[in-house]
């Protein structure tokens, strides 16, 4: 009878095994490096004011927008409780009753108050049917735009209740 550890291709096979589970356990290490890397320990105290990251799924429940319009993030809601180690119960508007409002911390972000965000309402002259009259203050440029047959000229307005960036 022969003694199996003595044979040499088991031998050689023990040996690429070790090699293999060396190569695998260093390139968990690398993966496990580059996702701590971007992994980042998020904590939010009760009363603070979050950001909630919404699925392709409640985007029309909460939104109301579809596709390309829908944003990553809806308004700041007020965190009231903590539940567990990563998840905080929110206080959200009627509107969104049907959303359970437990949230794991990954789909929250942190609100900077920024009084930026705040819009205020400019002073316009509204009828009583709720419009008003779009009138031109200022001819910003004037171009023509040359097709094969026509000549069409172009021109930028500046509104009279709008910004430079909201020019036609």
């Amino acid at each position: 009878m022969v003694d199996p550890t003595t044979l040499p291709w088991i031998e050689d096979a023990s040996e690429k095994v070790k090699i293999i589970r060396q190569r695998i356990q260093t390139a968990q290490s690398r993966q496990k490096s580059y996702t701590d890397n971007r992994r980042k320990d998020v904590e939010f105290e009760v009363r603070d004011r979050i950001f909630l990251k919404i699925t392709p799924l409640k985007t029309s429940i909460m939104t109301g927008k579809k596709k390309k319009l829908k944003p990553r993030y809806v308004e700041p809601f007020k965190i009231l409780q903590r539940v567990g180690s990563v998840a905080y119960r929110l206080e959200l508007p009627l509107n969104l009753s049907r959303i359970h409002d437990v949230f794991h911390v990954s789909l929250l972000k942190k609100y900077h108050p920024d009084p930026t965000h705040v819009l205020q309402p400019e002073d316009s002259e509204i009828d009583k049917s709720l419009t008003y009259k779009e009138q031109p203050v200022q001819f910003l440029d004037r171009k023509v735009k040359e097709l094969r047959r026509k000549k069409i000229p172009l021109v930028k307005v500046l509104w009279r209740n709008h910004g430079v960036e909201e020019t036609t």
